[in-house]
């Protein structure tokens, strides 16, 4: 790999590094400040009090490199109350930020192996995650399902619906499914299985409630 090949792939890793999250879980641990999106990989470590240094994700990859930088962006807006051991890295190390060398953009304190340098975004040609519904597209939520051995998207919900104050309100849920027939729902191809099982999947969908449970 050249320099000019170099310069280029790490400019695409820090390009996808960079993307901010406009869909999914949310983090308002700040009341001053307003609750931003975080990610799927984020949300499991807060909530299995699981420290960055450990990262589920593999070192050095792409997603490794993602989820510092996102919290590095979170810590430094205050949004983010970190461990011991990560403050360390965070305090005294550059970790999630970049710098130049050369005239390439690098990140910083983080060692770029052979495999970092010539992976071409591996994370980015994998199929797109099975059955964890996020935030967004053409409806309120979307979701990734195989259909006879391809990946379809599935949209469901309505953009703006009212589903989030119901969801801790066992008539209003025990009225939908009723409405919707939702013990029948049962092809994950269909809109309407995943409207009946919203529930399951509130708090990665950053619900406030108690319930996850079956409708």
């Amino acid at each position: 790999m050249n320099t000019t090949q170099l310069k280029e792939h790490i400019e695409k890793i820090i390009s996808y590094v960079g993307q901010e999250y406009n869909h999914g879980p949310k983090l308002a641990i700040n009341e001053s400040k307003e609750p931003v999106f975080i990610s799927e990989g984020m949300f499991y470590h807060i909530e299995n009090n699981l420290p960055l240094n450990e990262s589920i994700y593999r070192p050095q990859s792409a997603m490794f490199l993602k989820l510092f930088v996102e919290a590095r962006n979170l810590y430094d807006s205050k949004r983010l109350v970190l461990c011991e051991a990560d403050q360390y890295y965070f305090d005294n190390t550059d970790i999630g930020t970049f710098g130049e060398y050369n005239g390439i953009k690098v990140p910083l304190d983080l060692p770029l192996t052979e495999e970092f340098l010539t992976e071409a975004l591996e994370e980015e040609k994998k199929d797109p995650p099975i059955g964890k519904p996020k935030r967004g597209g053409s409806k309120k939520f979307y979701v990734y399902v195989r259909d006879k051995g391809k990946v379809k998207k599935v949209s469901f919900g309505m953009a703006g619906g009212g589903l989030r104050a119901k969801l801790n309100n066992s008539k209003a849920r025990a009225a939908f499914s009723k409405r919707h027939n939702c013990p029948q729902k049962k092809d994950r191809t269909k809109a309407s299985y995943w409207s009946c099982r919203l529930p399951r999947y509130a708090k990665l969908l950053g619900f406030k409630t108690t319930f996850s449970g079956y409708w």
